[in-house]
């Protein structure tokens, strides 16, 4: 069974938990529609990436109701 020989200090481990913290998220602001979307990523909400249309998005989707 695994028993530590020595106490560790607060300070060790302390030490040991500083990289351990969480950052926090950095939403940009999407050039063309103004939603927060992460960096380098396409926007969810229009499409887009980088001032081009990337990902064709659907306004409305009809589902029929016999089909299902």
């Amino acid at each position: 069974m695994a028993v530590p020989q020595n106490r560790v200090t607060p300070s060790r481990r302390g030490n040991r938990r500083s990289h351990d913290a969480l950052t926090a998220a950095n939403p940009n602001e999407c050039t063309n529609c103004g939603e927060l979307k992460r960096p380098h990523h396409v926007c969810a909400s229009c499409g887009h990436y980088a001032d081009r249309e990337v990902v064709a998005m659907v306004d409305e989707i009809d589902i029929d109701e016999d089909a299902a």
